[in-house]
């Protein structure tokens, strides 16, 4: 019987705040719990600094030799997030604003009230060919291009792309995913979904504050390999959330 082909992966951390020591990584630990829940090798891990060519040069080594590059940091509003610059230049492709991208920036904007200027819609850019990466906290999205996949470095959000990327990867076991959105805070929902998560330690379960004006809104995330089991965790979920906006008082958002 063949053995089944290795699925290799590498992750490339940017960021002078990481090098200076100002912000501590945990992105690398959150990124190999996440290859090895899906089957998935994490072989190498890379520190560069914000530096066009450094970044192009670690992105295209990467991604030649492994099945998946992901990376972190770089993809925000200011002059030295230059991540994106830095990965079309290696696949030598343009960086316009993306249309689909755009408007996910500016419905979240339109809810909370922000200004739309030059450089938050650099959050848009996105490489010719790419495409996004679902951002379910603040919605400015990351972008998939050939095998590297470029995600934010605020953890948070950072562990929200990778939910969205899950069922996208192959691996060694195939991992679905179910949301159950709540609307009620990680306070009201943290203690019964630590017992949920006892009870179905093959079902991955993460919780995520969403960035509203004037609603509080948590998702919750389910992921496993096995669907039956998946599918009685999440009504589980669905029934723990129900009662907590019956408690609460609040309507149910739609899912």
């Amino acid at each position: 019987m063949s053995r089944p082909e290795s699925v290799t992966a590498a992750l490339l951390v940017i960021g002078d705040e990481i090098l200076s020591g100002r912000t501590k990584d945990v992105n690398i630990g959150a990124t190999a719990e996440f290859c090895t829940d899906l089957g998935i090798d994490l072989k190498e891990v890379r520190v560069v600094s914000d530096e066009t060519d450094d970044i192009v040069m670690a992105v295209n080594a990467l991604r030649e030799r492994y099945t998946y590059v992901f990376t972190t940091g770089g993809i925000g509003p200011t002059h030295d997030d230059i991540t994106a610059d830095a990965v079309a230049k290696a696949f030598g492709v343009g960086l316009p604003i993306n249309p689909q991208a755009r408007a996910m920036l500016e419905s979240r904007w339109k809810e909370t009230g922000t200004e739309v200027n030059e450089a938050r819609l650099r959050m848009a850019r996105i490489p010719e060919g790419a495409d996004l990466i679902v951002n379910s906290v603040s919605a400015a999205p990351g972008f998939r291009i050939g095998n590297v996949h470029v995600m934010a470095g605020v953890p948070i959000i950072m562990r929200a792309m990778l939910e969205a990327l899950a069922p996208t990867l192959k691996g060694g076991k195939k991992v679905q995913s179910v949301t159950v959105r709540a609307a009620v805070g990680e306070g009201t929902v943290g203690g019964p979904l630590g017992e949920l998560q006892a009870q179905y330690p093959d079902v991955k379960m993460g919780s995520y504050p969403q960035m509203g004006k004037d609603r509080v809104m948590t998702e919750l995330v389910l992921r496993s390999s096995d669907p039956v089991r998946l599918e009685e965790a999440a009504d589980k979920v669905r029934a723990m959330v129900a009662a907590a906006h019956a408690k609460a008082g609040v309507l149910p958002p739609e899912q």
